[in-house]
């Protein structure tokens, strides 16, 4: 259990991932992305737009892992669980949005322009995605 102490510390400490979605054939779809850690839920939140193809993989399966590691890249940790999609953003105002402010505000803090990050967010039909994590794998040091 130590090393998964430390597996979500490095989750924590970082905002850069590779998130790993099913293809229909079964082949691994891979994609760089931001995240940020909720220590408080155990899970990981992702923005994502509709139309990528790692939306509509994780929409069709739900098993999705993301990959972290340390800047040395020796220490790396995997979370796999399943994924739950928002709707996609539809009004400023809507609650998808509101998440994707609350994301936001967890990852970078306060944005200088808030009415147009909320207009971007129905623009680029922005959803977000919440993997809760079921396992976790790595090395640790």
């Amino acid at each position: 259990m130590a090393d998964e102490a430390r597996m979500r510390e490095l989750f924590a400490a970082g905002r850069r991932g590779v998130l790993v979605t099913i293809k229909r054939d079964g082949r691994p779809q891979l994609s760089n992305v931001f995240y940020v850690y909720d220590p408080e839920r155990d899970s990981i939140r992702v923005s994502v737009t509709a139309d990528r193809a790692k939306t509509k993989n994780a929409a069709r399966d739900p098993r999705v892992s993301l990959h972290t590691a340390s800047p040395d890249f020796f220490t790396w940790a995997v979370a796999e669980g399943t994924a739950e999609l928002t709707p996609v953003a539809e009004a400023p105002d809507d609650d998808t949005v509101a998440q994707l402010v609350d994301y936001y505000r967890d990852g970078s803090g306060e944005h200088p322009d808030w009415a147009e990050y909320r207009a971007a967010m129905v623009r680029e039909r922005r959803q977000l995605l919440t993997l809760r994590i079921e396992r976790l794998y790595g090395q640790t040091p």
